[in-house]
């Protein structure tokens, strides 16, 4: 008899294991075909910005991009238009993202479906009739093209924003600092943005990828931005194009790693008995 619960135990253990296992091992094999799918092309790339003969190989694609004709104008273009975009974009999606949680939480979904046509609407629709209304004095200004990437900006940096919120218990933090005679200012600063640290520099990065992958209205607007920069640069020197979109995928790709490790650490520093 103890012979027979024994093994009963041990079948029932050896299932829940098997059931256990088995979830992870697909997971696993998910990320695994993920991971070829997307990292293939980007080996490929990188295997044709290397060759320069066949069967020869050097790093000179990279180390020539700042030499060729245009890069440093087109880079610092597109970020003096990053830095003016970001600022913007936060200047007016924090606040709103706030007072929406705060005040009018039963307008969330409408604020939802409202950032939501940037992406619904084509860029080239879009850019098209920001020429016809904008004023004349912003259309001879890179400053126009900065306002039109604030608008495509605003799915992801809201989205971003609206993450971080849902996360704090805002109204408790907002309560607390008027109780104790904090102005709105002072909350806004010392209380609500520390709070939004990760979400903030989320919506950063988003917005900065997105100017320097933007391509279509910095083309129609007729500015030399980065992408533009890189488009013309395929056209004669196709190895140095496909290495300055490499490096600039990798680098978005390492500010993004970084937030997500550091909002990690905050959450783990923000647990009972955490350091």
């Amino acid at each position: 008899m103890a012979a027979l619960t024994a093994v009963t135990v041990g079948q029932k253990r050896s299932r829940r294991g098997r059931g256990r296992g088995g979830p992870a091992l697909w997971r696993w094999a998910v990320l695994l075909v993920a991971g070829v799918f997307f990292l293939l092309p980007l080996v490929a790339a990188f295997k044709f910005a290397l060759r320069v003969a066949p069967g020869k190989y050097d790093f000179s694609a990279f180390t020539g991009i700042t030499s060729v004709d245009g890069f440093s104008p087109a880079f610092s273009l597109s970020i003096k238009l990053a830095i003016v975009t970001t600022l913007i974009t936060l200047a007016l999606m924090v606040p709103t993202a706030v007072y929406v949680h705060l005040r009018a939480p039963q307008l969330r979904r409408l604020f939802e479906a409202i950032t939501v046509l940037p992406i619904v609407i084509p860029p080239v629709v879009l850019i098209v009739g920001v020429l016809q209304v904008a004023p004349s004095f912003l259309k001879s200004t890179s400053y126009l093209l900065a306002l039109e990437y604030a608008v495509l900006a605003m799915p992801f940096a809201y989205r971003a924003l609206d993450a971080g919120l849902r996360a704090i218990d805002l109204q408790t933090l907002v309560e607390a600092s008027r109780s104790l005679g904090g102005g709105w200012i002072n909350t806004m600063w010392r209380v609500v943005l520390p709070n939004l640290r990760s979400s903030l520099l989320s919506a950063t990065v988003l917005t900065v990828a997105l100017v320097l992958g933007e391509y279509t209205m910095a083309s129609l607007d007729q500015y030399q931005t980065f992408s533009v920069w890189v488009v013309n640069t395929d056209q004669g020197n196709a190895r140095v194009s496909v290495a300055v979109s490499l490096l600039a995928l990798v680098l978005t790709w390492v500010l993004l790693m970084a937030i997500s490790f550091l909002g990690r650490r905050r959450a783990g520093a923000n647990r009972p008995g955490g350091n």
